[in-house]
């Protein structure tokens, strides 16, 4: 296990005064020396509570969980490793026992999985079903199963994070960094811990519809360099479908009510050309891209020998 003292433990915050105070202390009577605080300028005592408590604090210069991570490692951890967690009081201490030991035993990216532990009431249902969701979309198009990638329980080596292309500013951060990992081979372990409900005085900062939907778009948009032949060719399934559908239905009025529809017909040999063309728009470039990685493999080879 990495030493306590190499380790930057990364709480990014927003109007967590409740739940602040604590997270910090837990951290601290673990053994981290290193607690930072990276606050989206909170209107409560965010800030304040934390100093308390012995944290580093910073207010990130711009908005949302991801920005916050991202400068946070980017300009104020040096460390060798970062623990990270959400200051809100879900996630225990004590499992950085867990999430750690992978890190020295090369892993470069450890994910904490919710559902192995999650205690009644600390998610709703409609969170669980659109988190399975997620986690099946993503095994579908990268060919990994991280159980958990939605998790805010990670822990990595910055060397690694660094390596990562992020954008996103908001929660679609933790699918960036998954995506990340399966698309460079970043070595990745899934450990079990436990999963929190929410202390009373806490409230949630995520919105299920609005998050959701940027979390399943951010999968889809990454999906066009990692699996171009779903990307590609789920348009192209929906407009062929939708060309089928409408040509159908222009048959059955012209044959059975004589009535023309010209240009629902022209619309539907549309959709079904464009389908048609996206389909093997994808499989062309899954081809590429599979002689491309083992272009890369080969060079990899070459230059360990």
């Amino acid at each position: 296990m990495p030493d306590r003292e190499h380790v930057t433990v990364l709480l990014p915050t927003y109007d967590e005064a409740a739940t602040i105070g604590d997270c910090v202390d837990g951290f601290q009577a673990e053994g981290f020396d290193d607690v930072l605080v990276m606050d989206g300028d909170s209107d409560d005592d965010t800030r304040e509570i934390a100093r308390e408590h012995g944290a580093r604090v910073e207010v990130q210069s711009g908005t949302g969980k991801g920005q916050a991570i991202r400068e946070a490692v980017s300009d104020h951890i040096d460390r060798e490793y970062v623990l990270m967690a959400d200051g809100d009081g879900t996630y225990k201490a004590e499992d950085a026992d867990q999430m750690l030991p992978p890190l020295a035993e090369g892993s470069e990216h450890v994910i904490g999985d919710r559902f192995a532990d999650m205690e009644a009431g600390a998610m709703t249902k409609l969170n669980q079903v659109g988190n399975k969701l997620t986690n099946r979309l993503f095994a579908t198009i990268h060919g990994e199963s991280f159980a958990d990638i939605l998790s805010g329980y990670r822990a990595f080596t910055r060397a690694s994070f660094e390596r990562m292309q992020l954008s996103a500013d908001g929660f679609g951060i933790e699918t960036e960094m998954a995506v990340e990992c399966a698309k460079r081979d970043i070595p990745t372990t899934v450990v079990p811990i436990t999963y929190r409900k929410r202390p009373a005085g806490s409230s949630t900062n995520l919105h299920p519809i609005r998050d959701g939907s940027i979390i399943f778009l951010e999968l889809f948009r990454r999906a066009k360099t990692s699996n171009p032949l779903f990307y590609f060719g789920s348009v192209g399934v929906v407009s062929g479908v939708a060309g089928l559908l409408l040509a159908a239905y222009v048959g059955f009025e012209w044959f059975v009510y004589g009535i023309p529809h010209n240009v629902l017909a022209l619309a539907g040999a549309a959709g079904i050309i464009l389908g048609v063309q996206l389909v093997m728009f994808g499989v062309l470039s899954d081809l590429i891209l599979t002689l491309h990685r083992e272009q890369l493999d080969r060079i990899k080879s070459l230059d360990e020998d």
